[in-house]
């Protein structure tokens, strides 16, 4: 099990609250690129060697404050329909993770992780709000298509464009592709 899905409770909460808070302003005062963990520490009142401890290195801290800061607040907005719904957030989506915190975030999250668990941890924030999404329409008596089908017709082409082909993408296109697994009057 990965540390990030470990829910800390204790000292433990607190150093790990500390630092994300820390790594956070201090992102917004200097500069991510000018992170170290000795001013992290120094910020959130620990020592360097309890970061390298609890972390490992500065990106690998990164990362866990990018999964942290890519987990969603609240769950998906409830527009009566599945169509409407589904397209709500896949245009939220957008353009959360396309924001340049966004993508800050979603590059930091990859980088300080070689074995995939954050993007795993991502990836299964989105599940689950999808999840939200369908169940509800489910229970309304709609016919819906499965998590994985919208993972990969929607999400998936979402990130891939907002990773790498970042020109043109607006909210129009996060329609389109919810209305090809829906259809053009939805299910």
């Amino acid at each position: 099990m990965s540390r990030q899905m470990v829910r800390p409770g204790g000292r433990s909460a607190r150093v790990q609250a500390s630092v994300h808070a820390a790594v956070r302003e201090l992102a917004s005062e200097v500069g991510r690129d000018a992170l170290t963990v000795p001013m992290i520490a120094l910020r959130a009142g620990v020592t360097p060697s309890t970061v390298y401890r609890r972390w490992g290195d500065l990106q690998e801290l990164l990362s866990d404050v990018a999964v942290e800061r890519l987990r969603p607040e609240t769950a998906p907005g409830d527009h009566g329909a599945l169509p409407p719904d589904l397209t709500a957030w896949a245009e939220q989506f957008l353009d959360e993770m396309s924001s340049s915190a966004g993508r800050a975030y979603i590059r930091d999250a990859l980088l300080g992780d070689p074995d995939g668990g954050n993007a795993g941890q991502c990836s299964a924030y989105a599940a689950e709000q999808i999840d939200v999404i369908l169940t509800r329409a489910t229970e309304r008596g709609e016919e819906t298509p499965g998590v994985e089908t919208v993972m990969d017709h929607v999400v998936a082409p979402l990130m891939y464009r907002i990773l790498f082909r970042p020109d043109g993408l607006d909210a129009a296109y996060a329609r389109r592709l919810v209305k090809g697994i829906l259809g053009p009057t939805g299910r």
